[in-house]
């Protein structure tokens, strides 16, 4: 059966301006809207409008169907109290990015700091942190389906089954239950539920390793919580450096937590960034991982397609084998002077997208490498991009 074209046609002449522009030259201009229109009849359709329309419309965008391109969303944050959060997509096969997807399918802003973005497979579900929602899209056409309201500062999404999934919270001491499937709150877990640190405490980051979820504790706090998603109960806590912020499971299902550490006149007193590895099926950690990159800040941290290497932001890219007993020295992707700002790694082709935010006021910069570390492309996309999820 094929699939549903959904298409917006621009209806000013001022519009079709700003689409030559960003465009390039006619000629580029031609060929994207024929990439985008590609039946001669929505081209026909669309010239129509163009040259019958005098008046200055509200100004929209042409969009159509995803489908099954092979590429990757990407989320940007936007600027925080300036509600600019957007939605991109990139077709990596066209190499051609389309910016404010979101809004030109909807007619309608995000919100005010896109945190996240994950899918079920059927939606993709956009965390919108200041905002305190769940914006949830289906994942072809981009369609509005729900907005999951009534949280405080939600962070990420965990998927534990089709109809259960967990979404932290930044200044909650709860986690919220959600079902994916009707997107209703079905309930809570309290993070102070009485087990040893448990205390009154933020979540940031999950990962499962077996049959248990992990969910790091970040914001002034050095606590890894365990929670049994059979039960939705927290069982146990690890205490980690301070202000564990990513975690994600290796292949040899290994918890790996890269930590911000604390400032000079935090409480607590001055730490480094690092990366910490945890055994889950003992609750202990193994190995703490120091390093002097020149850089007291840490980015982000994903894994290669087989789970055996890391890839580190710390300044510059990193890369590690899962079995390395030092942190590397020298980096995999010099920064050269940019602000690498977070990270997405293809899970089936391995390549790696490092965002670049420039000075987190303007359209940010996307650099494409080959696994083996090689640039093929570069785009801009939204401000202060920060999360990816491959289509």
């Amino acid at each position: 059966m094929r699939n549903k074209q959904y298409i917006l046609i621009a209806t000013s002449r001022s519009q079709v301006g700003q689409i030559k522009n960003a465009a390039g030259t006619t000629g580029q201009f031609a060929t994207g809207i024929i990439h985008f229109l590609n039946k001669s009849y929505l081209l026909i359709l669309f010239l129509t409008f163009l040259f019958a329309s005098c008046e200055q419309e509200p100004v929209e965008v042409v969009y159509a169907d995803l489908g099954d391109k092979r590429g990757v969303f990407i989320s940007s944050e936007g600027n925080y109290m300036y509600g600019n959060a957007s939605l991109s997509f990139y077709d990596r096969d066209a190499r051609v990015v389309y910016n404010n997807v979101f809004y030109a399918r909807n007619r309608a802003p995000l919100g005010d700091v896109a945190q996240s973005i994950t899918s079920d497979g059927r939606n993709l579900f956009i965390v919108v942190n200041n905002s305190g929602k769940i914006v949830v899209t289906d994942r072809r056409t981009l369609e509005f389906k729900h907005t999951i309201t009534g949280l405080v500062s939600p962070r990420y999404i965990h998927f534990v089954s089709e109809n259960k999934a967990y979404v932290s919270d930044l200044y909650s001491d709860r986690i919220t239950i959600i079902n994916p499937s009707t997107f209703e709150k079905r309930g809570y877990i309290q993070v102070s539920d009485g087990i040893k640190n448990s205390g009154k405490h933020t979540t940031e980051s999950f990962t499962q390793s077996g049959n248990r979820v992990f969910v790091s504790c970040w914001k002034n706090e050095n606590q890894i919580l365990v929670i049994d998603p059979v039960t939705d109960k927290l069982t146990d806590s690890i205490t980690v450096p301070m202000q564990p912020r990513k975690l994600i499971t290796d292949k040899n299902q290994k918890i790996w937590v890269l930590t911000d550490g604390n400032p000079a006149g935090a409480p607590g007193g001055p730490e480094k960034p690092s990366l910490v590895r945890i055994d889950p099926a003992t609750l202990t950690v193994e190995q703490i991982y120091r390093w002097n990159t020149g850089s007291e800040y840490s980015g982000d941290l994903q894994l290669n397609p087989a789970k055996d290497t890391l890839y580190i932001i710390s300044g510059d890219l990193y890369r590690m084998p899962v079995n390395a007993r030092r942190f590397p020295e020298e980096p995999f992707i010099g920064s050269s002077g940019r602000k690498f700002f977070s990270m997405g790694v293809d899970p089936k082709s391995g390549e790696i997208y490092l965002t670049d935010a420039i000075d987190y006021m303007q359209r940010a910069m996307v650099y494409r490498y080959s696994p083996q570390g090689a640039l093929t492309d570069t785009f801009r996309v939204g401000i202060n991009p920060g999360a990816f999820w491959f289509n």
